[in-house]
């Protein structure tokens, strides 16, 4: 070949290459416009932002910097956190447009996965101011209390590889490896044996270390319960509260080995990241022992501020307001903690929390679920039963879409394919005229409600939608995710939504948010603790997920705080011993997996879900654009290998209510009989609320499909996927 040839058929390809990266640029200017408001400019100025570049993409501050330093000398790295994008200003305008000629469509690897960079100028940064946090009152953290040579001597005391159970109690966990030590404590009533003490004290490397507690004043009294845990990286343990009566006041925690980040939260809301280094030890004693929860996140990386300096002593960085932040990876944890067996009963300051003066406890809630049937079994008496008996009455109160949904769906071409799994009472299926919109729902009253009101629905689970793969170019799961009781058919729901879709398509996921308040804003489910029943109920801002609770007082019981010891508490993939908490309506959340109160409004019963007078439903007056079969199912979308749904094994979501043939109201379940204004009954619904970035990361497991983006919207945390 001609070497000129040769060059012009070389030059051109490289044009080719340079024209997809510049659409793809384009597009993800687009993506950042709409999703999160950020502006690009189309003229040179010193500030970039870095699609793709970002803390949520898993991508390292040092990683980011070194690539971009190479351009020139940085001014400012700004890396917002749980967002896939950072911005970069850098000292000179040549150094930006250098960037944006080099760096665009860059592959950058890093360690758990593999990124393109896109750049795009922008005229100003955004980022919030950063803040810092008190440390809950009576927590104290002390870093390098143990040198390297103690650290060594106190791993060197674990046996893991001993099998004498009687001694010190050992536990194979699904997630990690606990040993105790002076004596058990047990995850089926979790509290401690105190007349039959282990036969191993503490192990002798510990004396020393204790004494120099005792010497410090960090403790008043020697310790004579241990209880040693092992966690590998992306294990952890949820919110929880050390149980009252079964230790006495001051709780000790070494970590050893990897740092992590262990999250404090108050019950007023308040939230309080700490990070915890190897060889640091935690202190907690009063407010903070018996009052605010504690827990660890399960995931492989932790965003913490970036530099070797730490807060000031009794400040913590507020990592939801700090610009300066990287990921840090989690490695093999192992964690001592120390407790003096209390023979009292407690008698701390904080009573709503005590379990020794607390009131008489209602009948006892179910436990989390340790396999698959325990959680069909759960879902079906928590879920779908509840929702049979308050059918007619839940869905009185959904009326109004929510905004942002409605925004999701006004932006599907015409023509479009939309499914919404769990549609509940078809509120969505006509917010867009333009697209073909087709709901099920695992409820037959639900399902019957929509076909009254002229929509195309079925009855379906929403692990196992009889659609078509790829046949759909839109779906919404819309407060539905949150009522399953496992990690595992949580993301299958997940996955579910991803096959329906054809290549390109999108699926927005809402679930309930743990965090209540949010960039110091607290939803409309908090702020509306005050108001009036009456005003409660006949509001038409239905623009969260709990907006519908009739009622604000509580059930009558004791609220449980996740009762267990610090980093002792059971897994929440194998709580089959712990018990669910009951949620005060109104309230910031304490735990993660609890049962929230249904106030049946008198008259709201669901023998109100009557036939209409003629005693046939009332058909769609438009013509469908799909056919259907006599299943009630559009025959262009229905699989041909999955022509029924299980409907038995898995629960819907919120936007349910169910048959008022299939289940007497009786049947669900109450655990308390009444509520404070008259005789009608009051149901407990499960829910997992989410924390921050955990919707993320379980989207971020299904092979196919990538976060465009992620938002919280009035307590409830919010994805749209795309298949790609």
């Amino acid at each position: 070949m001609d070497p000129c040839v040769g060059s012009v058929l070389k030059a051109v390809r490289r044009s080719k290459e340079d024209k997809k990266v510049l659409r793809k640029q384009i597009k993800a200017s687009h993506t950042l416009l709409k999703h999160e408001g950020i502006a690009t400019s189309t003229q040179p100025t010193k500030s970039l932002v870095v699609a793709n570049g970002g803390l949520g993409n898993g991508v390292r501050r040092e990683e980011l910097s070194t690539v971009l330093k190479e351009m020139g000398e940085v001014e400012a790295l700004v890396m917002p956190p749980y967002k896939p994008y950072a911005f970069v200003t850098y000292r000179s305008e040549e150094s930006a447009r250098e960037a944006v000629t080099q760096l665009n469509g860059l592959k950058l690897h890093c360690e758990e996965n593999n990124v393109t960079l896109y750049l795009s100028y922008v005229t100003s940064v955004t980022s919030e101011e950063e803040t810092s946090v008190v440390l809950p009152e009576g927590l104290i953290l002390v870093e390098d209390f143990v040198t390297p040579e103690e650290e060594a001597l106190l791993l060197a005391a674990v046996d893991w590889s001993s099998s004498t159970d009687d001694v010190t109690a050992e536990k194979a966990l699904k997630h990690r490896r606990v040993k105790h030590y002076g004596f058990e404590f047990r995850y089926d009533n979790n509290n401690v044996d105190k007349d039959k003490p282990l036969a191993a004290g503490l192990p002798e490397p510990c004396l020393p270390v204790l004494k120099r507690c005792l010497n410090n004043r960090y403790i008043d009294i020697m310790p004579d319960q241990l209880t040693v845990n092992q966690y590998e990286a992306g294990q952890g343990i949820p919110p929880h509260v050390d149980t009252h009566s079964a230790f006495e006041d001051t709780i000790l925690s070494l970590s050893l080995g990897a740092q992590t980040v262990m999250e404090f939260r108050n019950p007023d809301g308040r939230f309080v990241p700490v990070l915890l280094p190897g060889r640091s030890l935690l202190v907690m004693k009063g407010e903070s022992r018996y009052l605010w929860t504690h827990g660890i996140t399960p995931r492989k990386f932790d965003m913490v501020p970036a530099g070797d300096q730490p807060p000031p002593v009794g400040i913590a960085a507020d990592v939801r307001a700090c610009n300066n932040l990287t990921l840090s990876k989690r490695g093999t944890r192992t964690s001592f903690t120390f407790r003096k067996i209390r023979h009292e009963p407690c008698r701390c300051a904080f009573p709503s929390a005590c379990d020794s003066q607390g009131s008489p406890s209602p009948p006892s809630p179910p436990s989390l679920p340790c396999c698959h049937d325990d959680a069909a079994r759960l879902e079906e008496e928590y879920v779908h039963r509840v929702y049979d008996a308050i059918a007619c009455h839940f869905s009185s109160t959904r009326h109004s879409p929510w905004p942002r949904v409605c925004h999701f769906l006004s932006e599907l071409l015409p023509g479009s394919v939309l499914v919404d799994v769990g549609c509940g009472n078809g509120k969505y299926l006509g917010v867009n005229p333009e697209v073909t919109a087709i709901g099920c729902d695992r409820s037959k009253a639900l399902v019957q409600i929509c076909m009254v009101r002229g929509f195309q629905v079925f009855v379906s689970d929403a692990l196992s939608v009889p659609l078509r793969s790829a046949s759909c170019d839109a779906c919404i799961s819309i407060a539905v995710i949150h009522h399953f009781s496992t990690q595992e058919r949580r993301l299958v729901a997940v996955r579910e939504l991803v096959r329906l879709l054809k290549p390109g398509g999108k699926a927005l996921i809402y679930v309930w948010a743990y965090e209540q308040e949010y960039n110091k804003q607290k939803s409309k489910y908090l702020k509306e603790k005050n108001k009036d029943h009456h005003e409660n109920l006949h509001s038409t801002d239905d623009t969260l997920e709990e907006r519908q609770e009739p009622h604000v007082e509580s059930v009558g019981c004791r609220r449980h705080l996740g009762n267990s010891p610090v980093d002792s508490i059971q897994d929440v993939d194998k709580v089959a011993d712990g018990k669910l908490s009951v949620h005060t309506n109104r309230t910031a959340f304490n735990t993660q997996d609890l049962l929230v109160p249904w106030h049946l409004k008198e008259g709201k019963s669901r023998d109100e879900v009557k036939p209409q007078k003629s005693g046939k439903k009332k058909t769609n007056t438009k013509k469908s654009k799909l056919t259907s079969d006599n299943s009630g199912l559009p025959s262009t979308l229905v699989s041909e290998t999955e022509s029924d749904c299980d409907r038995k094994s898995n629960p819907e979501f919120d936007t349910n209510i169910s048959s008022p043939s299939d289940l007497d109201s009786a049947e669900a379940p109450v655990l308390g009989s009444e509520c404070d204004s008259g005789p009608m009954p009051v149901f407990h619904r499960y829910y997992h609320v989410f924390q921050q970035g955990e919707l993320e990361q379980l989207c971020g497991q299904v092979m196919g499909a990538k976060v465009r983006s992620s938002y919280h919207d009035q307590g409830n945390w919010c994805v749209i996927l795309e298949k790609e």
